[in-house]
């Protein structure tokens, strides 16, 4: 597709519910107008009106005056923030299950898988940020698909954004009441421990902009490098000081003996989880006050996790070996584990809110296209967006009770979603909407044979690692849902 062709088809999109949007703000040409919604000069009777008016019978000025307020506060992301957003929003369930993904997979096959995905899905990252640079106004993953396949693509691909980023939610929730499990001992249901943890993410979920949520963000990566460390170095001396030492720590250069293809798979499904950070590209991009800065952020963040996951899988696993547990913070023993879940709670909670405000910003959008509520401006604005986030949520932590096994989660989100939103879609992207000329073009070659081994990747670990998760949930799974069981997974 040429350059001329991506400007014609961006500009004559027709303007339904399928369009891309603007995402949640007005056009960046309006000049800064006085929000009268918030106290300006219109009073209560103007707020009023605006609340309960729709873009079609507003008049010009008043929608500007909504729209500019709104693009001024969701156009504040900066590359350094970005790069925040994108470590925290995955790094946090992906450290937590490496270490048990190495204790399968062997530690040169682990090493191998993490630093080889880590470097593809940043250069996939690169694939969908040109994308959002050359189509400006698409704004999440939806509107990627109308790109690519027209109404069915949108519709598609907007449901499976939405049920990916649930279902990473409904982990957080996992997470978060194995967190508060340990924290107490177990002594109540665990059904409790997650409707709590679910609590917690929704009120995180509650603020709109990403770059409110970016400066939590940076508590959260201290979070989870912190409570990484208390569990490294306290396994690290539990090895020490056993003994024989660390000699006598049982683990393996290569994958366990009698590996069952469905164990083998699912460890490699959350390695490729751990590389999520494209799915909300598209919507934290939307934010940055210079989009073109993109890959500064992807290039800081691919490296970061890439370093923090193979420490984090190869040392824990050399330390602890073949019975290392997921979360790997419980391998640490009954009181290290309490202090590193401690430590760990931000980053639990900060990056699952994260992952809920991704997809209600789409889910917003999309249902409030012809209203004025979509700018969240307004108290009836915030009304909804408050409802949407409490039925999300709740979505959310039904899944995590469906499925309440943290590996098979992880797993079945990966292979679902992950492998297209972060690998074989992006390939496609590359011939559909950026390639200029013969993909096997001197000046092409290189991206082409990347996007072709991005898309083996991606579909492979689609059909591979689907099949692999559900006979693991059914042949090896001992907790039913939504009932209590024993936190320690």
């Amino acid at each position: 597709m040429t350059a001329s062709h991506r400007t014609s088809v961006s500009s004559t999109a027709p303007k339904d519910e399928t369009a891309p949007s603007a995402g949640l703000f007005a056009d960046n040409n309006k000049p800064a107008v006085k929000d009268f919604a918030n106290g300006g000069s219109k009073g209560a009777s103007g707020a009023a009106d605006i609340e309960t008016a729709t873009v079609s019978n507003m008049d010009a000025a008043q929608l500007e005056q909504i729209a500019t307020a709104s693009q001024q506060h969701f156009h504040r992301l900066g590359w350094k923030r970005l790069a925040v957003v994108t470590i925290v929003e995955a790094i946090a369930l992906g450290a937590l299950s490496l270490p048990k993904s190495f204790a399968t997979l062997g530690m040169v096959p682990g090493v191998l898988l993490t630093v080889g995905l880590g470097f593809v899905a940043i250069f996939t990252s690169y694939i969908v940020g040109r994308v959002k640079l050359a189509f400006p106004q698409t704004a999440n993953y939806a509107d990627a698909g109308r790109l690519l396949f027209g109404r069915i693509g949108y519709e598609i691909f907007g449901a499976a954004l939405v049920l990916e980023l649930v279902m990473v939610v409904g982990s957080h929730a996992l997470t978060g009441a194995i967190a508060i499990g340990t924290l107490a001992d177990g002594k109540i249901c665990s059904v409790i421990f997650s409707a709590i943890s679910a609590i917690v993410l929704l009120l995180l979920a509650i603020p709109p902009s990403f770059s409110e949520v970016a400066i939590l963000g940076y508590i959260d990566f201290v979070s989870i490098v912190a409570a990484v460390g208390i569990t490294i170095i306290a396994t690290g001396h539990q090895a020490a000081v056993s003994d024989g030492g660390l000699q006598a720590v049982k683990w393996s250069a290569w994958p366990k003996e009698n590996l069952k293809f469905s164990e083998a798979f699912v460890a490699v499904s959350n390695i490729i989880f751990a590389f999520s950070f494209a799915i909300g590209q598209f919507s934290f991009m939307d934010e940055m006050h210079t989009p073109t800065d993109f890959m500064k952020s992807i290039w800081a963040s691919g490296i970061i996790q890439i370093f923090i996951y193979t420490l984090t899988g190869a040392l824990c696993y050399a330390f602890i070996g073949v019975d290392v547990k997921s979360p790997a913070l419980l391998s640490a023993g009954p009181t290290i584990a309490k202090v590193a879940f401690g430590v760990a709670l931000p980053v639990i909670f900060i990056s699952g809110s994260i992952n809920s405000t991704v997809a209600l910003r789409y889910l917003h959008a999309r249902i409030w296209k012809n209203s004025v509520v979509k700018y969240i401006k307004t108290p009836g604005g915030w009304t909804v967006w408050l409802v949407e986030v409490v039925i999300f949520t709740v979505i959310a932590w039904v899944i995590a009770e469906a499925i309440p096994v943290f590996n098979d989660l992880l797993s079945l989100a990966s292979a679902l979603f992950v492998s297209g939103f972060s690998f074989w879609i992006p390939a496609i992207m590359w011939f559909r909407l950026l390639c200029e000329g013969n993909p096997f073009s001197r000046k092409n070659l290189f991206i082409s044979l990347g996007c072709i081994l991005a898309f083996i990747i991606g579909v492979v670990t689609l059909v591979a690692g689907t099949y692999a998760t559900i006979e693991d949930i059914i042949h090896n799974s001992t907790h039913s849902p939504f009932k209590c069981r024993d936190i320690a997974q």
